[in-house]
């Protein structure tokens, strides 16, 4: 088994090799991180857009404080649907998911893939869940299968596992250092849950816990898929030619203005004019020799008028790849029941793929372990999504659904 597992696990890091880049430069244009990144970003079109179709999701998918879910009863002998959908619901608003879902829209739109790990609190907390966004980097899938890396000190490490022995050189660095940081690699096939140290070699010797999971905490979520891959691909990952040309287009524009505004000067070289102590600053006076033409202005046969044109394209392929230019009508006002129509119309055929797999790999999963989690704690009567209980979904987006339906009939 444990020679199996790590026959899978090497065969999810590399199939994640070839997105790391992908994923890299996606961030890198739309969601940078460090100074040097910040620094090479001249134009800000993509991540503004980013910004913009990840509230949008926030808004049609889950709206905070809304009714965007509900559970139907299959027959009179169901278990109370509605006693669930409210537990449901009221943990989910006091719980931190409404801020941490965000994080996944984002990844969602610019990487393709997104987790959202549900954990269950300890009893006596305001919520029974609570939510983490892992990045992607620290994930590594295949079917049924799902390997998380993790870093944490040796003290967390005994909390979270308090039934690992571990062997005698980390009982000696935890008395040394508790809070010295180590790898964990935490790995859920199918039921089966196990979580090792990631210090190389065998994994049956680096075992920290063993378990199973009725449902799975990893909620991994994709924007589009093409057959045969596993991960999802982003509108941002569809952008980026035009993302990338648009960033250089805006930094030769901005060269081209620097010598735009302080010029490009010739001087003769006559022995009197010293070059280096030429200080090109409002009222400076410069020496010349009698009979020399003194510094001169060159004429750039740069012109970059045709920039403009280009940059206005780009950016409007953009825009409309993130879908900005079209959820942007949202804001328009003075819009008449026909116009409001015909939007929906539009977003549905736009949205309509990712909004039936995102009910298939988020939000379906998302209810069944809350459903889950609340059985076992005696909250509420066991229910299953399968045979108990049809999930309504009724948020803005399944209702653009519904009247798209209703104008198709």
């Amino acid at each position: 088994m444990q020679s199996n597992l790590q026959q899978l696990y090497k065969r999810a890091l590399d199939m994640r090799q070839s997105w790391l880049n992908r994923w890299d430069n996606a961030r890198r244009y739309t969601m940078p991180t460090s100074d040097e990144e910040c620094a090479s970003l001249f134009d800000s079109t993509a991540s503004d857009a980013v910004d913009n179709l990840a509230s949008s999701l926030y808004t049609l998918l889950t709206p905070p404080e809304s009714l965007w879910l509900s559970l139907v009863p299959e027959s009179p002998e169901s278990p109370d649907a509605t006693h669930a959908t409210n537990v449901l619901r009221s943990h989910l608003n006091d719980s931190n998911f409404y801020t941490t879902i965000h994080q996944c829209y984002m990844d969602l739109v610019v990487l393709g893939t997104a987790c959202l790990f549900m954990s269950e609190n300890p009893i006596g907390e305001s919520s029974a869940f609570s939510f983490t966004a892992i990045p992607m980097s620290d994930i590594a899938i295949l079917p049924n299968a799902v390997f998380h890396t993790t870093s944490m000190s040796l003290r967390d490490a005994l909390e979270k596992y308090p039934t690992w022995t571990p062997p005698k050189n980390i009982q000696d660095a935890i008395k040394q250092d508790p809070d010295m940081p180590i790898r964990l690699v935490q790995s859920l096939v199918d039921t089966e849950f196990t979580a090792w140290l990631d210090v190389g070699g065998d994994i049956e010797n680096n075992i920290v816990s063993r378990g199973t999971f009725e449902t799975n905490p990893y909620i991994i979520f994709r924007w589009s898929v093409s057959s045969g891959e596993t991960y999802g691909r982003s509108p941002v990952l569809s952008a980026l030619p035009d993302i990338k040309t648009a960033n250089k287009v805006v930094e030769l524009v901005l060269k081209n203005a620097t010598i735009a505004v302080s010029g490009i000067w010739m001087a003769d070289d006559d022995g009197v004019i010293n070059l280096n102590n030429i200080n090109l600053t409002p009222g400076a006076i410069i020496p010349k020799a009698v009979g020399s033409s003194g510094l001169t202005p060159l004429t750039s046969g740069a012109n970059f008028d045709v920039s403009q044109i280009v940059l206005k394209d780009l950016r409007e392929r953009i825009r409309h790849t993130l879908l900005a230019d079209r959820l942007g009508l949202l804001s328009e006002k003075e819009m008449t029941a026909t116009e409001i129509m015909a939007r929906n119309s539009d977003m549905m055929r736009i949205l309509g793929a990712t909004y039936g797999r995102l009910l298939h790999e988020f939000i379906r999963p998302l209810c069944q372990r809350g459903l889950q989690i609340l059985a076992r704690r005696g909250l509420i009567d066991s229910i299953s999504l399968h045979s108990d209980a049809e999930l309504k979904y009724i948020a803005p987006i399944a209702q653009m659904v519904a009247s798209e339906a209703f104008v198709g009939v």
